[in-house]
């Protein structure tokens, strides 16, 4: 049954192909997260390690960031692809976001940096099914595809929700930021949705640099904080997680930058706020 849909599904996609002189859209359509909010059964869910990379999707043809823009990977990396969608996340390694980061960026890929990368895959654009016949589907695709670097994520079940805080705290204690959860009897969908939840024992969130408060102490003559903004207007600081060359050279005003933090004040203003990265619009 499976095998079925999925000839079914791989004929219509490759159909569905848009010329290579047509214009790409803007933008890739994708499944986008909630947030855990401890108020379902995590034993309806496949359960997956959060990885901390770069989103980007395969239409068959050309690798794509969730911004639209191509990824400009090596010719090698992409060419024994599977001619049909996937979609799922650049990475490298726990803690290797900012080297992750500088590899996908360059305009002209470094071979030696892109052999340390993986696409890691993680749902099928516009696959027939539900959830837990994509995960089968996925890994029968990575294995027909014999590329090293293309790799299915892990997906398990969880019996209860403790254990389910249980994975949560081994991916912690490993380095790992959280877990998705996405739920087994689910057909494919796009947009923001709550069949695809994201658990972290903290929150993350945008802001804009709108000013450099000077350092005191070991970081007099650096920036101390950075003066923050919130797409509603609220002001904050954040200090926590800037790493001296920030504090020498920091995020000129303007930037957006991703932060996190554990829960927001009465006044919607974020509690324990720690830096995280500049917000690249890949």
């Amino acid at each position: 049954m499976i095998r079925a849909l999925s000839a079914l599904w791989l004929a219509l996609a490759l159909a569905a192909q848009p010329a290579w002189g047509d214009t790409p859209p803007s933008a890739p359509a994708m499944l986008l997260a909630e947030v855990y909010a401890g108020n379902v059964d995590p034993s309806q869910y496949w359960v997956s390690e959060k990885f901390d990379g770069v989103r980007a999707q395969w239409d068959g043809r050309a690798l794509r960031f969730r911004g639209g823009g191509l990824v400009p990977a090596p010719a090698w990396f992409t060419a024994n692809f599977p001619a049909l969608p996937l979609d799922g996340e650049l990475w490298i390694a726990r803690g290797r976001f900012d080297a992750l980061s500088g590899t996908v960026r360059k305009i002209e890929p470094v071979d030696a940096e892109w052999r340390q990368v993986r696409y890691l895959i993680f749902e099928l654009p516009g696959a027939a099914g539900d959830f837990s016949e994509r995960v089968q589907q996925m890994r029968a695709i990575v294995a027909r595809a014999g590329v090293p670097w293309l790799e299915a994520v892990g997906q398990a079940r969880v019996a209860d929700k403790a254990e389910l805080m249980q994975r949560l705290d081994a991916v912690l204690r490993a380095g790992g930021e959280g877990l998705m959860l996405h739920r087994a009897d689910a057909p494919y969908r796009t947009g923001r949705s709550d069949v695809l939840l994201k658990l972290k024992p903290w929150q993350d969130a945008e802001a804009v640099v709108v000013g450099h408060l000077p350092g005191s102490g070991k970081y007099r003559g650096m920036t101390g904080a950075l003066q923050m903004e919130t797409p509603d207007g609220k002001r904050f600081r954040i200090g926590s997680g800037l790493s001296d060359a920030l504090r020498r050279q920091p995020p000129p005003i303007g930037t957006r930058i991703t932060y996190r933090y554990q829960q927001l004040t009465k006044n919607g203003v974020p509690r324990f706020p720690r830096y995280l990265r500049v917000r690249e619009d890949f």
